[in-house]
């Protein structure tokens, strides 16, 4: 041993520790990522629910429209096509116009709306000022319906909106 040097200190006093707790930092932000994924798989999950239960409500109310439109003759479809049509007016999910009297879709807004018991879950936020039935019999329309659906889940800033249109003959 060289007399004039000096003994070496510990150069690396706390390294290790730092490199642990960098380490734990990496780690945590990593779990934070996977739990903010998890919520917005579970964001898209119910929004593919409810797209889809608008779905089958508006091909429910087409169904019982198709089987129950009288077609003796075409001024008979207009008619009773006429029966179907509700809030007829407005736009954006805020419609307006004559509600309709017919058994089949008052039925109808009341399971989409939850206002009645039934075997479908209604949709979240769902009025009956937010559901539609336009009938257009006019010359050239090809007698089209068009059923709108519109709902509003307390996540959305805007209410979430599903269109159907069909051409009864």
């Amino acid at each position: 041993m060289n007399p004039m040097r000096a003994p070496r200190r510990h150069t690396q006093s706390g390294v290790m520790l730092i490199e642990a707790l960098i380490g734990i930092l990496i780690f945590s932000v990593g779990i934070l990522a996977l739990i903010g994924m998890q919520a917005a798989a579970m964001r898209g999950v119910s929004d593919a629910r409810y797209r889809t239960e608008a779905a089958q409500f508006a091909n429910d109310l087409l169904t019982n429209v198709v089987l129950n439109v009288d077609r003796t003759s075409d001024a008979t479809i207009q008619t009773s096509l006429a029966a179907f049509a509700h809030q007829a007016s407005g736009t954006n999910c805020a419609f307006s116009g004559a509600a309709s009297a017919n058994a089949m879709v008052t039925g109808w807004v009341a399971n989409v709306t939850g206002t009645t018991a039934g075997a479908r879950p209604p949709l979240p936020g769902a009025t009956s000022a937010m559901q539609q039935v336009v009938v257009d019999t006019s010359s050239g329309s090809f007698n089209r319906i068009t059923i709108t659906l519109c709902w509003k889940s307390p996540e959305d800033a805007v209410a979430r909106r599903h269109s159907l249109t069909s051409f009864i003959n």
